[in-house]
């Protein structure tokens, strides 16, 4: 995919919890999310069809902002923009498992952490690797602070675009799961095999 160039990004300004330059492919900056400020372009994501399994296609732009504002309050679970070049070309949730309701539905390990992953639209052609070099980053990103152990993925069990990508990146499948809102399928990465992948 290739990220929408045009946008001006709203989160520009604001300072990164992490940032990484990319060899052949940009600069990648981490931001918070405002809820307020970035609740045009995120509604404009999470309502397209292609956000299908993300489960807000239906939402207006007042229940977004109510969302990201609840997940603003909480200490558990962040929102993130990511930025590719200054443009902002993914929507980045990461929880703790114990806190959320995933974590009733697979024996929670220590140093469990939890993501969510939503790639921005794209504009013009497919741009070759652009999710894997992202993925990367956010890789990179989670497994920087020592805590963490292992990451969890759990896409809606009939994505099998966003579960393929998943294994390319070194996740090891898991078993499906129902939650309130969906059937998910777990997937893991351990701080171990990324090391063991080099």
């Amino acid at each position: 995919m290739t990220p929408e160039s045009t946008a001006q990004s709203p989160a520009r300004t604001r300072e990164a919890v992490f940032e990484q330059v990319v060899d052949g492919f940009g600069t990648v900056r981490i931001v918070p999310v405002d809820p307020a400020a970035d609740a045009d372009l995120i509604h404009g994501w999470v309502t397209e069809e292609r956000a299908r399994f993300w489960g807000m296609t239906g939402h207006s732009r007042e229940q977004v902002l109510e969302i990201y504002e609840y997940l603003d309050s909480l200490t558990t679970h962040h929102a993130f923009l990511a930025e590719r070049d200054g443009a902002p070309v993914a929507l980045f949730q990461a929880y703790e498992p114990e806190a959320d309701p995933v974590g009733e539905c697979y024996d929670v390990q220590p140093g469990d952490f939890g993501v969510h992953l939503l790639i921005g639209p794209a504009k013009g052609g497919a741009e070759r690797g652009f999710t894997g070099k992202l993925l990367g980053v956010f890789i990179t990103y989670v497994l920087a602070d020592p805590a963490h152990l292992r990451i969890i993925v759990e896409p809606d069990a009939r994505n099998t675009k966003a579960i393929e990508r998943m294994v390319r990146a070194g996740f090891v499948l898991g078993p499906e799961i129902d939650k309130p809102e969906k059937r998910a399928r777990l997937a893991f990465l351990s701080r171990d095999a990324m090391a063991r992948r080099g």
